[in-house]
C-alpha cells in the first residue's frame, strides 16, 4: 500500500513538472499569459524555466524505473542540461555569451556520457536489491 501511494505521488509530481515544463519551453508566450503572469515577458527566461522543469520531471520518471540515485540524478541533469542547451541555441540572438550554446551542449554530452558509463558498469542485480 505504501509503495502504491509513493508511486502515485511520484507520477503526480512528474506530471506537475513535465506538463508546465513542456508548455513553458514550447509555448512560452501562452505559459506567460495563462500561468506565470509576471511582466515583463522574457522569452529566454521561460525557455530556461521549462528546461529545468523538464529535468526534474524526467528525474521523477527515472526514479520509477531505476532505484539507483546516481542514475536518476544523471538522467534528470542530462535532460535539464540538454533542454537548457537547446534554449541557448534557439535564443542565441537574444543575448548571452557566444560560448553559451557550446558550453551548455558540452555539459549535456558529459552528463549523458556519465549516465551511459554508470549504467554500463552497474551489476544487473543491483536494481533488484533496492526498494
Amino acid at each position: 500500500m505504501t509503495r502504491r501511494i509513493t508511486t502515485a505521488v511520484v507520477v503526480l509530481g512528474a506530471a506537475a513538472f513535465l506538463v508546465p515544463g513542456v508548455w513553458a519551453f514550447l509555448w512560452p508566450q501562452s505559459f506567460h499569459e495563462h500561468v506565470a503572469m509576471f511582466d515583463p515577458f522574457n522569452l529566454h527566461l521561460f525557455h530556461d524555466v521549462g528546461a529545468f522543469q523538464l529535468g526534474v520531471g524526467v528525474a521523477l520518471v527515472g526514479a520509477l524505473v531505476w532505484h539507483d540515485a546516481l542514475s536518476v540524478a544523471l538522467l534528470g541533469a542530462t535532460a535539464g542540461a540538454l533542454a537548457h542547451a537547446v534554449s541557448h541555441i534557439v535564443d542565441r540572438d537574444l543575448g548571452g555569451r557566444w560560448s553559451d550554446p557550446w558550453t551548455l551542449s558540452l555539459l549535456a554530452v558529459l552528463l549523458g556520457s556519465a549516465l551511459v558509463l554508470h549504467r554500463r558498469t552497474r551489476i544487473p542485480h543491483d536494481e533488484q536489491g533496492a526498494p
